[in-house]
């Protein structure tokens, strides 16, 4: 499987089974979704930069992308997805609603997007969540959990593969986004700064046994 980042929070998991894009984002951001194509889009809530399925194109295997939005077990043409709920801040949703962290397995790869998560997790949520092969990570704080957070939820769940999300780059709409930490401030807090790749190819059987920070650069 080929995990590529589309940039904000959105990725293309492409496997032999099937397409996933997850957290597709509109024009708002500051920057236009790639054109991409996808069997099923997951979306952690219904926020501009997070909800945009309309911009995804079906693949070639369906009329439409099956759309993922509640928690909740799913099985999709042997894509599963399991959804986990949780909150987009710190006071359990009273301040931005609800997120949901989606845990995909696909070519036997465990993926799982955090969303817009906003606090720490709790030791159900961990439970919940399960085994993580890659884990997709907000890092950037005022919306999200900042970069000591995202440290810290990474060391829990100890994922094989940590890729960090939804930061603030140069492109992004600033009058929006202003307060959003940039990618410098995780590497520093996380002490590694990794060598920007534009995809990442995975295999069960080669996976590493202790975390590897990867960092992919956007479409």
């Amino acid at each position: 499987m080929d995990i590529t980042y589309l940039g904000h929070s959105s990725f293309l998991l492409k496997g032999k089974r099937g397409t996933v894009v997850m957290d597709p984002y509109q024009a708002s951001v500051g920057f236009k979704l790639p054109a991409v194509s996808a069997d099923l889009v997951t979306i952690s809530h219904q926020h501009a930069d997070h909800n945009a399925a309309k911009e995804v194109n079906p693949s070639a295997r369906r009329d439409k992308p099956f759309l993922i939005t509640e928690p909740g077990e799913y099985e999709v043409a042997g894509i599963s997805v399991f959804g986990v709920e949780s909150f987009h801040d710190a006071s359990k949703g009273t301040e931005h609603g609800k997120n949901t962290i989606f845990r995909v397995l696909l070519d036997d790869i465990l993926v799982c997007h955090l969303g817009d998560l906003g606090h720490e997790l709790t030791n159900e949520m961990i439970e919940n969540i399960g085994q993580v092969d890659v884990l997709l990570c907000p890092v950037g704080g005022h919306f999200t959990i900042d970069a000591a957070q995202a440290v810290k939820t990474i060391q829990q769940l100890e994922p094989a593969y940590a890729i960090p999300m939804h930061y603030n780059t140069p492109e992004h709409n600033q009058d929006t986004f202003a307060d959003l930490k940039d990618l410098k401030t995780f590497l520093h807090e996380y002490g590694m700064e990794p060598t920007p790749q534009p995809k990442l190819h995975l295999e069960k059987a080669t996976l590493p046994e202790e975390t590897e920070l990867v960092v992919l650069s956007s479409r």
